[in-house]
């Protein structure tokens, strides 16, 4: 396969879908990971009715070690190598998430799609990454895990805090700055934050369309060998950490 290959976890729907979709306008193969077999079908096959043909499903819950490695298994008798992986599968958790008293199941739960996921689907499939000339990573974080703005009483969200969603993107971003060092030779790893976009996830209350969303990540996925590395980034440029 000639053409550059990218995974996307948890995209048969909402930000994960739109980074799908303009990757494969832009002549990328998809692979679409979806955990749920018939939500993943849907979703291929509505990109193929808008006429992106480079699209296959690869099933993968990234909670499941067993999971992630049968995707892999999968993979590799489908491509010699991978060129992107996007880490998007993530959920918010179940609301209110007082510090105070957040239940030990919210916390898991949450920490184990956004961080555990991430982690376990980078060690998993990073021979295949290594493989690629020019590999990128990008995790996909929020700016609810920038602890510099958590502290700044002027930032919009400053009264939102979240005792399990918003520190699983902390400990995401702070995650990407090691494998980044880690990999500094050959590999492009970045966090970035789509934004409060309008999707499901946060029951369609974000102003910002799905498009934009997902435009710094497909951004981030194509960069080229000059491009940076161990950023934190928004549509607006660098976030703070």
């Amino acid at each position: 396969m000639n053409k550059q290959t990218v995974l996307i976890t948890g995209a048969n729907k909402g930000i994960g879908l739109e980074t799908a979709r303009q990757l494969a306008k832009a002549g990328y193969h998809i692979f679409l990971g979806s955990r749920d077999k018939d939500n993943g079908d849907r979703a291929v096959e509505q990109l193929k009715t808008e006429g992106f043909n480079d699209v296959e499903l690869l099933l993968i819950d990234v909670t499941s070690e067993s999971s992630v490695q049968q995707a892999h298994d999968d993979l590799i008798k489908r491509v010699d190598k991978l060129d992107v992986l996007i880490n998007n599968a993530g959920i918010p958790g179940a609301f209110p998430q007082t510090p105070s008293n957040a239940d030990d199941e919210t916390l898991h739960n949450v920490f184990e799609v956004n961080f555990f996921g991430p982690i376990r689907t980078v060690r998993i499939f990073i021979d295949l990454l290594k493989k690629a000339e020019n590999p990128r990573i990008v995790n996909v974080t929020s700016d609810l895990g920038s602890l510099t703005l958590h502290n700044d009483p002027n930032w919009e969200h400053y009264h939102f805090k979240s005792a399990a969603y918003g520190p699983s993107k902390t400990a995401l971003n702070a995650y990407t700055v090691a494998l980044a060092a880690e990999l500094k030779d050959s590999f492009k790893v970045n966090a970035v934050n789509p934004g409060y976009t309008n999707t499901e996830f946060n029951h369609n209350q974000g102003p910002k369309p799905v498009e934009d969303g997902a435009a710094p990540i497909v951004a981030y996925a194509m960069l080229d060998k000059d491009g940076p590395t161990g950023k934190y980034i928004s549509d607006y440029g660098e976030t703070p950490w």
